[in-house]
């Protein structure tokens, strides 16, 4: 029987206090002798803006389909109930557990005497008492996988728990106070969700999968005409900042299942919106060598291959299809509603408003019907702000997008 839940987390800050969450959860479940039983872990989705991506690796579009808190509390407390709870720092893990459960209604008395903590052991068990994972870790030959990878580090916190057992003779006698304080943690009563765990492997395999294999295949109708305008207004409005996000993508596969495109029928949509674009490239006579690279780059993330750029330009210039919706509609004027969230690279938030309103923009703090566009440093943002332009249609671009549209205000 398992009698240790180690536990690692990774999170978007420093500090619950100041409203950071949870990103991802690891659970290795240790047995008397410091054996691994089994493994447990998943991303999860702190329902904001990431944050400290350079730290732990992770994007807003590895969170946004990964579960939230509410639904994987009731697995983390099978889990959890009946063990000792070990991590390395537990201090710091154990203060956002107690924040991730008290936000959905539970008190759970969660301190850094809850449990054992690997870096506070290190000092009786290892020669130089280091306190960093790696350091400790490299103490006893273990060498540690990605570093702020919750599984990896939860792992390299077992096998330190592991050699701590085996340097005592009656280890859980030493540390019998510190046990019985893990044993009176008072767990709720929470089902397991049902919620599907999603891994940065998963995140991994998914990421190259083209949108558009999750479409039925079937020949194409002749009859699509209304239904391909319907899609493509949503494609230009996903393409302003030539880049499909997360969201995005599911939100062109939505529109298609619920239009009844095909996968075929929508390539044969985003061959049309290519010959738009050539379109405009070449109205003036002439196609530069940047028009060409965004023809190619567009087509690449339409599923399209190098020759239907080739093929968008000979349709274009020889004026054929002429039933092609009109593309890059979308233009930033006066007077137009735009938020911003998340940072923006090298520009405060408050210069980034004075510079808007100086460029006659109107700056909003939320998001409502009349708001014109979203800035947001991730496409794929978990913030609030993004979560309601998504529901009611509202653009969202990137910083880079945005400074390159203001631009024509000038």
């Amino acid at each position: 029987m398992s009698r240790y839940a180690v536990f690692d987390i990774e999170t978007t800050g420093f500090s619950p206090a100041l409203n950071h969450r949870i990103v991802e959860v690891a659970v290795v479940l240790v047995d008397d002798d410091g054996n691994t039983l089994c493994e447990w872990d998943t991303l999860v989705n702190p329902k904001r803006d990431v944050s400290a991506t350079e730290v732990h690796g992770l994007s807003a579009s590895d969170l946004y389909s990964a579960p939230t808190f509410d639904q994987i509390a009731g697995e983390l407390v099978s889990l959890f109930r009946g063990r000792i709870l070990v991590a390395h720092n537990l201090r710091f893990d154990a203060s956002f557990l107690a924040a991730e459960f008290a936000r959905i209604g539970y008190a759970v008395g969660l301190d850094r005497s809850c449990g054992l903590c690997t870096m506070r052991l290190a000092s009786h068990y290892l020669p130089s008492g280091p306190r960093a994972l790696e350091s400790c870790c490299s103490c006893i030959g273990y060498s540690c996988g990605p570093a702020h990878h919750a599984l990896e580090d939860a792992r390299a916190a077992a096998r330190l728990l592991a050699h701590y057992i085996k340097q005592d003779d009656d280890f859980a006698r030493t540390w019998s106070d510190e046990i019985a304080a893990a044993s009176r943690i008072e767990w709720p009563s929470i089902s397991p969700g049902t919620a599907k765990r999603v891994t940065r492997q998963s995140v991994a395999q998914s990421r190259q999968e083209h949108f558009l294999a999750r479409l039925v295949s079937r020949t194409p109708r002749c009859d699509a005409g209304v239904e391909a305008n319907e899609y493509l207004e949503v494609l230009d409005r996903v393409l302003l900042d030539r880049r499909i996000s997360r969201h995005e993508a599911d939100e062109l596969v939505a529109v298609a299942e619920a239009l009844g495109l095909s996968r075929e029928e929508a390539l044969l949509v985003h061959q049309s919106y290519l010959t738009a674009l050539a379109r405009l490239a070449v109205s003036d006579g002439i196609v530069t060598g940047d028009e060409r690279a965004d023809l190619l780059y567009v087509a690449r993330l339409l599923g399209l291959n190098d020759g239907s750029v080739d093929q968008a330009l000979e349709a274009a210039m020889s004026a054929q299809g002429d039933n092609v919706c009109a593309v890059g509609s979308f233009v930033l004027k006066r007077g137009d509603k735009v938020v911003f969230t998340g940072e923006a690279p090298g520009v405060s938030r408050g210069e980034l408003e004075c510079q808007a309103q100086a460029l006659g923009l109107r700056v909003s703090n939320s998001v409502c019907r009349n708001t014109t566009l979203v800035v947001a440093a991730d496409p794929d943002s978990l913030s609030g702000k993004a979560r309601k332009a998504r529901s009611l249609g509202v653009p969202i671009v990137d910083y880079q997008t945005y400074f390159r549209m203001i631009q024509c205000l000038r």
